[in-house]
């Protein structure tokens, strides 16, 4: 039960609530916290932040205040890897990333939370790669104070299926990577594949295990590929090699090695190309030549979720078509953009 009385007549009083000060372009923060006896001298400053009037708070038995159902809205969101001190500022709390990862979103979780109307969870993207330490969701009571109810039911919702908020560890595999192509093969151009996907394997603390060569020739690149695996290789990647030229026969080669529940194109775009598949328990993909001079394409998307043991096919492939054309922009911000989102 809130009551409002004219701030004069509350010296003494214990706020219930922080009291925010903004000042454009200067700051946003607490000018008095919750708990905060009132003192004669803090009228004026209360006025001058436009608060004529002070709630005066007292809760019943089926009532919650905005800090307590912070708290316990927090618990409920965070998953695996996530983090939190509970401490709420403003009756808010950010979850943070506890390791660096993947972050994933339970959607529909998120969703119906979020009917609720009066209690608030905002996140990033699903799948987005974050540093440990990151912000990656923030929660809240909207109004000071609710019935307790209503956060039984958010904690129903946010518990009943997998965590609504989770950062998933990533792999650190040994990865062979094929490179496909007369003209490499033959020393007709110089390749480019094998320092981009260094880079990125690197990136994501995974290594380059083995480097092989091949011409476009499905047999010999079939070898290569079950030589990589016979070496240790946990995932495969080949480079090249899978367009609708006739010569481009990648694909026929990964085939050949025995790979299977394989799945060829996408709705991305740089990525069109793009091979996903099984080898018994190693993960191939076949990266077609986009990914040699675009920054980012769909192998960056797919990566990291194969990293963290997911399966991807058809009906992944198919959901990022939504978020799927890169802007080509001329500073490249991934993952702060919509590419893939």
């Amino acid at each position: 039960m809130l009551k409002s009385i004219p701030v004069e007549k509350s010296v003494g009083m214990v706020l219930p609530h922080d009291i925010t000060e903004i000042v454009k372009d200067v700051k946003k923060g607490v000018a008095f916290k919750k708990g905060h006896i009132i003192q004669a001298e803090d009228i004026e400053y209360l006025k001058r932040l436009g608060k004529d009037n002070i709630y005066v708070i007292s809760l019943t038995s089926s009532e919650i205040h905005e800090n307590e159902a912070a708290s316990m809205l927090a618990q409920c969101l965070a998953g695996r890897g996530v983090e939190y001190l509970n401490n709420p500022a403003e009756g808010k709390i950010a979850l943070k990333a506890g390791l660096d990862g993947l972050l994933r979103i339970n959607k529909e979780s998120l969703y119906r939370f979020n009917m609720l109307g009066e209690v608030m969870c905002s996140t990033l993207h699903d799948n987005t790669p974050v540093a440990k330490g990151e912000t990656v969701a923030a929660t809240r009571l909207i109004p000071l104070v609710a019935s307790r109810e209503l956060i039984t039911e958010a904690e129903k919702i946010a518990l009943a299926s997998t965590p609504v908020v989770e950062v998933l560890p990533l792999r650190k595999v040994k990865i062979g990577l094929v490179i496909t192509g007369n003209e490499v093969f033959y020393g007709r151009i110089e390749d480019r594949f094998e320092e981009v996907l260094q880079a990125k394997a690197k990136a994501l603390g995974s290594e380059i295990l083995l480097v092989r060569r091949a011409p476009d020739n499905k047999d010999v690149i079939a070898h290569e590929i079950v030589h990589c695996i016979d070496h240790g290789a946990e995932l495969i990647v080949t480079s090249g090699g899978m367009s609708v030229d006739p010569d481009d026969v990648t694909r026929e080669g990964i085939l050949q090695a025995g790979a299977t529940d394989v799945t060829y194109g996408t709705p991305v775009l740089p990525g069109a190309m793009f091979l996903s598949g099984m080898i018994g328990k190693v993960p191939v993909l076949g990266l077609p030549a986009c990914g040699m001079y675009h920054k980012i394409t769909v192998f960056d998307l797919v990566l990291p979720r194969i990293l963290t043991g997911e399966k991807i096919g058809r009906k992944e492939f198919a959901e990022l078509g939504h978020g799927g054309l890169c802007r080509n922009c001329k500073v490249c911000q991934y993952p702060i953009c919509n590419f893939g989102k």
